[in-house]
């Protein structure tokens, strides 16, 4: 299902719990690469229209070069590479740098261990910067200067996430779910139901206050995975907040998890996602291209 933009005044929660007490970006950002191992088997696809949007709102040709921010194992690349273009893909983790290689080992994909903010690009600089579920572990202060900083003049900047969506049809897993979070001291976000996938303010505010980008356009959609048990603490396994997790409450909410489903006819859960693609044109900032 994809759905138009839509924005709205107040800035909604898109996230059902708040995050337990003590994790901070920087923490919660380095410890993707523990779980590199379950990380590309369990990880969402994103929608391919959402790609065909991609390019067709960018406009990017052939001749472009795109420049992908924490790439992780490469999922949100080979879209991208299957439709014929060459990228340079950064990634921080060791562990993940390295799965991404192997898995785009037949593709043009340049896969570079090192950080978004001190990477510095080729003079030509990209026609598209582009990041899949890591922009927002960038320090706000830092991603929207560097990224116009790498673009090409006319470049885009493109960004989305994969987040839990709660449309009106939601499983009932996942209100029962609430009382385990909380007995292990992860209480809900605010009250439920928490907001539709429509509801979710996007992002085009904060692009606009950089006062670096122009022409922002978003896209939003909805999708739903059915997940065995097994399947479903694989996923929470790859998620920096649960990996967080004090090892006794996780494997209790593990627990919780597998009767749960187990009790159930079709042994499995629908959990549903939702992405806003934001994309922006970068400004000609005269003190910024004045650096050459």
């Amino acid at each position: 299902m994809v759905t138009e933009e839509r924005s709205t005044d107040k800035k909604e929660r898109d996230h059902f719990f708040a995050r337990p007490v003590g994790c901070d970006r920087e923490r919660l950002r380095a410890t993707f690469d523990e779980v590199a191992g379950l990380y590309d088997a369990a990880r969402p696809r994103y929608p391919l229209a959402l790609y065909d949007d991609l390019v067709e709102l960018t406009g990017i040709g052939p001749k472009d070069r795109l420049l992908e921010v924490g790439c992780a194992t490469g999922i949100a690349t080979r879209p991208l590479l299957e439709r014929g273009y060459e990228l340079v893909c950064l990634e921080p983790g060791l562990r993940l740098a390295a799965a991404a290689r192997r898995n785009l080992r037949s593709h043009p994909a340049d896969v570079r261990c090192t950080h978004f903010e001190t990477f510095t690009g080729p003079p030509d600089r990209f026609g598209l910067v582009f990041a899949a579920t890591a922009w927002h572990s960038i320090d706000p202060d830092v991603r929207y200067r560097h990224g116009h900083a790498l673009l090409a003049r006319g470049g885009h900047l493109a960004f989305w996430n994969a987040l839990h969506a709660f449309p009106a049809d939601v499983d009932p897993f996942f209100e029962k779910i609430g009382a385990v979070y909380e007995e292990i001291g992860w209480p809900r976000a605010g009250d439920w139901p928490p907001p539709t996938p429509d509801q979710i303010a996007d992002d085009a505010g904060e692009i606009t206050a950089s006062g670096l980008f122009s022409d922002i356009q978003t896209r939003r959609y909805v999708w739903d995975i059915s997940y065995t048990a097994e399947q479903y603490i694989a996923l929470l396994a790859t998620f920096s907040s649960h990996i967080a997790l004090p090892p006794a409450h996780r494997e209790h909410l593990y627990d919780w998890i597998r009767a749960e489903i187990a009790s159930r006819p079709s042994h499995q859960l629908r959990r549903h996602w939702y992405a806003i693609l934001h994309i922006a044109r970068r400004r000609d900032v005269a003190t910024d291209d004045s650096k050459g």
